[in-house]
């Protein structure tokens, strides 16, 4: 059987269950719902239950584009760790050398990983259920949300396990996981909106095609899966970590990175041959030709191809076709960014210690500042140029004659981008200075990009949402100036755009995006000043190795 007696399953329930953390998700969890309802339940003295309830309606929809968000982005940080986890921690081939069959390991990590985002699911039913007396949605339609949300968990589960088993670094798993996701989250959430008005349709998707299309694309990737755990092919941890980029680029199917040309050379240049000028830095030096990539390029490919497929519909039906939604475009930029940012800067210190190398590095005579700058310029300069890449489609859609005359916020969009990136390497470095494991440095990396860029706008969301027709939030919008987004959002448009006057252009607030950019660049100088500070006493950071 895969599920009784399954000693993975077990041992993984055991660990994730019981750890501290998981009571503590959970009662977060609760409190986040319950404020939620609190905000947005109507305050009416007489409340009309003989009509649909149109705040009702939106309070829903709310919750459940949140749940399928949330578990979008908590999905992988469970499951992407399941095999490479293994490989790190050379546990892998004892995993492969036991009597258990390769459907029960995978199936084990899966529901193990699972498990603890199903109770956190499930534990908000209770709650949505406050709303139903307001009208506007059916119990059938509230069970058809979760039977599809909880099938959606699945089809994320499976896709980060399946990545899991192709990779050996749980980082590389994490952001090909997240990227991979990205357009079904997209898909998701436009095809829930866009059937608002049609409940019926709506709940039959949700009880059929949704559960059928997620099982059978989750057991093709669990299938895979389990025939590369049957067939390993990364069998030996001796003389396998490093790969030979020569070999894997005659063999590479789809993009194949030409290291010693452009623009390839920007983000993975080729090992280096030859001695280094005196002047080098060794730090930086080693991070770019040798660390960065020495697992091979194939979650750079993955990550550069489905990019710039998202990028192309996107990129055809927000610069030219309605250019008045630029904003939307530079979001998804800023959302690549996110995910790839903190994959080549969040392991820049735990990964030395993973090593049991970062003693030995600290009383080398490598100054401080050329460990901090060499780790941090090599890790941004890779996020950097791949953000670059779908920015480029930006100045193309200046040949737009409508964004053209909006040049200043084009140069805007830029700024927001380019702050933004800075902003997440320097968090990502800092934090990694403070743990010890390179998986923990990339969640709570993720974890405080999210509150700091999406909480803002969700809570405004809810507020407008629950506020009376008619009511001024024009200040209320500065709550946001820590995210980009809302920046991006309120980049004033005034000019005519397809034929739309002045007056109903899009106005935005440049003082809100001048205290996006203070603050950002605030908080920039503040990180890095406590990283160097960090740096310069270097105890710091050998005692919490």
């Amino acid at each position: 059987m895969l599920f009784v007696d399954n000693p993975v399953l077990q041992r993984e329930l055991l660990t994730n269950l019981r750890a501290p953390r998981a009571f503590v998700l959970l009662l977060v969890y609760q409190l986040a719902l319950a404020a939620v309802v609190i905000i947005a339940y109507p305050r009416d003295t007489r409340i009309d239950l003989s009509r649909e309830s149109a705040s009702a309606q939106r309070l829903v929809d709310f919750f459940f584009i949140g749940q399928f968000a949330i578990a979008s982005l908590m999905a992988p940080s469970f499951t992407a760790g399941a095999i490479t986890g293994e490989k790190e921690r050379k546990t892998y081939e004892m995993l492969l050398a036991s009597p258990l069959r390769p459907w029960r390991i995978i199936t084990g990590k899966l529901i193990a990983a699972l498990t603890h985002l199903v109770v956190l699911i499930i534990a908000s039913l209770p709650i949505i259920m406050l709303c139903l007396p307001l009208g506007g949605v059916s119990f059938y339609e509230l069970i058809g949300a979760y039977v599809g949300l909880l099938f959606s968990i699945l089809l994320f589960g499976s896709i980060s396990i399946f990545c899991s088993s192709q990779f050996k670094r749980t980082a590389s798993s994490l952001v090909v996981s997240y990227v991979l996701i990205l357009p079904i989250l997209l898909l998701g959430v436009f095809a829930w909106l866009s059937l608002s008005d049609r409940a019926d349709l709506r709940l039959g998707l949700s009880l059929t095609i949704v559960p059928i299309v997620c099982s059978i694309i989750s057991i093709a990737l669990l299938a895979i899966a389990a025939h590369r755990l049957l067939y390993p092919p990364d069998v030996g941890s001796q003389g396998n970590e490093v790969i030979d980029l020569e070999r894997e680029q005659r063999e590479a199917v789809g993009l194949v990175i030409q290291s010693d040309q452009f623009p390839d050379n920007l983000f993975a240049p080729p090992r280096r041959k030859s001695l280094m000028h005196d002047d080098a830095n060794p730090i930086y030096d080693k991070e770019m030709h040798a660390e960065l990539f020495s697992q091979g390029t194939l979650m750079l490919r993955l990550v550069i191809q489905l990019s710039m497929i998202l990028a192309i519909p996107l990129m055809t039906i927000q610069l030219f076709w309605r250019p008045n939604l630029a904003s939307y475009y530079v979001s998804y930029v800023l959302i690549f960014n996110i995910l790839t940012a903190p994959v080549f800067t969040a392991g820049a210190i735990t990964g030395e210690r993973e090593r049991q190398t970062l003693d030995l590095l600290l009383t080398t005579t490598i100054s401080s500042w050329q460990i901090l700058w060499g780790k941090l310029i090599s890790g941004y300069r890779v996020s950097a140029v791949l953000t670059a890449f779908l920015m480029f489609p930006m100045l193309l859609g200046c040949i737009n004659p409508e964004l053209a005359r909006n040049w200043p916020a084009m140069l805007a969009f830029f700024a927001i981008c380019f702050v933004a990136s800075v902003f997440n390497s320097v968090l990502s470095l800092f934090v990694s200075t403070l743990v010890r494991r390179t998986s923990t440095s990339l969640m709570i990396c993720y974890i405080t990009l999210l509150v700091l860029y999406c909480l803002p706008i969700a809570i405004y969301f809810l507020i407008w949402s629950s506020a009376p027709i008619g009511t001024r939030f024009n200040s209320l919008k500065f709550m946001g100036l820590t995210s980009p987004f809302m920046a991006a959002d309120n980049v004033p448009m005034t000019d005519v755009i397809s034929g739309v006057s002045a007056a109903r252009a899009k106005i935005g607030s440049w003082p809100l995006v001048a205290s996006y950019f203070g603050f950002t660049i605030t908080s920039i100088f503040t990180l890095f000043g406590i990283t160097v500070w960090l740096f310069q006493g270097r105890w710091r950071l050998t005692g919490r190795g």
